[in-house]
């Protein structure tokens, strides 16, 4: 069996929130990482940004706290996703969500 599970933390940069035609609560944020990690023995500075989805009833409650500037972590799995311009592009289907500030 694939392992598919991400966790990343940061901060909230974009947040928006709809109902899709089948009534389904979700959530897209843009998250913001920033880090330092070591890669080869030399400190290294990381930044990332990543679409958040959240999809469901279990984060309706969490929702209105999703503002910009609010640092969360995430857990999920990543999935390709096509823009309308045709675009490929990472995005993290959030599982669990935890809020830092």
């Amino acid at each position: 069996m694939a392992t598919n599970h991400l966790v990343l933390s940061g901060t909230i940069t974009r947040s928006r929130s709809f109902h899709s035609p089948s009534g389904i609560a979700h959530s897209v944020i843009m998250l913001e990482h920033k880090s330092q990690c070591y890669e080869a023995e030399m400190l290294r500075n990381v930044y990332c940004q990543m679409q958040v989805i959240l999809s469901g009833e279990r984060f309706e409650s969490v929702t209105d706290k999703l503002k910009i500037g609010v640092d969360i972590e995430v857990q999920g799995f990543i999935a390709l996703q096509q823009s309308r311009n045709g675009q490929n592009r990472l995005v993290l289907h959030a599982e669990n969500v935890e809020l830092k500030t």
